[in-house]
């Protein structure tokens, strides 16, 4: 694995690469997430492509770029990204919010995107129009939002907050506790909230079409048994539910293997 800085409007974009010999496949991380919750894929590829995930803008290693934020900022910074690896056309893959910013991508950049894989997001949540941003938030990330406004005395108190989570503690792992330390600042959070209420605000009142496959999880972000989507909800689209999984543990947990075998097809 190595880090990598991209020039984007406003500054530095980090990203993480696991090189292969195969063909590069850009991955974009959940709304408050970072670029290690590709950690588990990356390592069940073995090399099959090479994989670049991004620290989206306003959050990890790129926590310091500047607005604007939202769906077209972020396809803008994932074109950078293929221009920075001197790449024309590349296929994408993105969980939860991630999906989304892949969609926008393909969307706004048709030429330069190839297949696309979304990963328990990228299909409307079906949130009123009439629901605030931040209750909507409140009510699909809850914890995770919390947060954000939170201070820890240290990296093992921020540890705990996210092992208290029975969608993350009971199947905790390295590749977790390093996917949540680099979200760390030494106090808490590095996601910017103004990030993750324009990113939002896209997500929940704007989503773009989004025909493209997805893998979907039964289980949602504190392991109850509903998650983000119901099977009713998906059957316009080419949906593939991976069992036994929750919203993060399909990328970090037992369903990184299915994940990485639905990326090596892409190529």
């Amino acid at each position: 694995m190595q880090e990598i800085e991209i020039p984007v409007a406003g500054g530095t974009l980090r990203a993480l690469s696991w090189p292969g010999p195969g063909p590069v496949v850009v991955a974009a991380h959940g709304i408050t997430a970072n670029a290690l919750s590709w950690a588990a894929v990356a390592r069940a590829l073995a090399g099959r492509v090479h994989l670049v995930a991004v620290d989206l803008r306003g959050r990890a290693g790129s926590a310091g770029l500047p607005a604007p934020f939202g769906m077209a900022a972020h396809a803008d910074d994932l074109v950078a990204v293929l221009d920075h690896l001197g790449v024309g056309k590349a296929p994408l893959v993105g969980h939860s919010m991630g999906a989304f910013v892949v969609a926008a991508t393909a969307f706004h950049h048709p030429g330069r995107v190839g297949p696309v894989l979304m990963v328990d997001g990228g299909v409307s949540l079906g949130v009123p129009l009439t629901v605030e941003v931040d209750v909507a938030l409140e009510a699909v990330i809850g914890p995770a939002m919390r947060r954000l406004s939170m201070k820890f005395e240290s990296a093992a108190d921020y540890v705990a907050y996210f092992t208290a989570n029975p969608a993350l503690g009971r199947y905790w792992s390295a590749d977790l506790e390093a996917y949540v330390l680099r979200d760390f600042t030494g106090t808490g959070s590095t996601c910017n909230v103004d990030a993750i209420r324009a990113d939002a605000t896209d997500m929940l009142r704007d989503p773009l079409p989004a025909p493209f496959p997805l893998l979907w999880a039964p289980r949602g972000l504190m392991d109850e048994d509903q998650g983000l989507y119901r099977a009713d909800q998906l059957t316009d689209v080419d949906a593939e539910l991976v069992p036994d999984v929750n919203h993060y543990t399909i990328l970090l947990g037992a369903g990184a293997s299915r994940v990485a075998d639905r990326i090596a097809a892409l190529v």
